[in-house]
C-alpha cells in the first residue's frame, strides 16, 4: 500500500465524514431526532451514489485506483459504510445466488446488531 493511496483514503475519508456530519444535521434539524431520519438518509444516498458509481465506472470512466480509492472506500465509507455492505450484497447475489445474499444481509444485521448490544452489555458491567 502506497503513501499515495493512504493519502487519497484519508482526504476522501475527511470529506466524507465531514458530509455525514452536515446531512445528518441538517435532516435533523429538518424532521427531528425522534427518528433515525439522517442515518437512513445516508445510507441510501450513499448506497444510491455507490451504486451510480459502480455502473459509470464500469461503462465510461476509468479512475485511477488513487481516485477510486479517494471516492469509494474515503468518501463514502466515511459518508456510510451501508454503501459498501450493499455493493457486496449485489455482488453476492449476482455471482452465488439470491439465497447467499439474503444470508449474508440477515447474518450482517442479526451479528453487527448484537455485536453492538454485546459490546454495550461488556462494558457496562465492567464499568458500572
Amino acid at each position: 500500500m502506497s503513501v499515495k493511496m493512504m493519502i487519497s483514503v484519508a482526504a476522501g475519508g475527511a470529506i466524507g465524514a465531514v458530509g455525514r456530519y452536515v446531512v445528518m444535521s441538517q435532516v435533523g434539524h429538518w424532521f427531528g431526532h425522534g427518528f433515525p431520519y439522517g442515518t437512513l438518509v445516508v445510507n441510501v444516498v450513499g448506497s444510491f451514489i455507490l451504486g451510480a458509481l459502480v455502473e459509470v465506472m464500469a461503462l465510461i470512466w476509468s479512475p485511477s485506483e488513487e481516485i477510486r480509492a479517494l471516492v469509494v472506500v474515503g468518501m463514502l465509507g466515511a459518508f456510510t459504510t451501508f454503501s459498501t455492505f450493499s455493493l457486496d450484497v449485489y455482488y453476492l447475489g449476482d455471482r452465488s445466488g439470491a439465497a447467499m445474499a439474503a444470508l449474508y444481509v440477515a447474518l450482517s444485521v442479526v451479528l453487527a446488531v448484537g455485536g453492538f448490544y454485546a459490546g454495550i452489555n461488556l462494558f457496562r458491567a465492567l464499568l458500572t
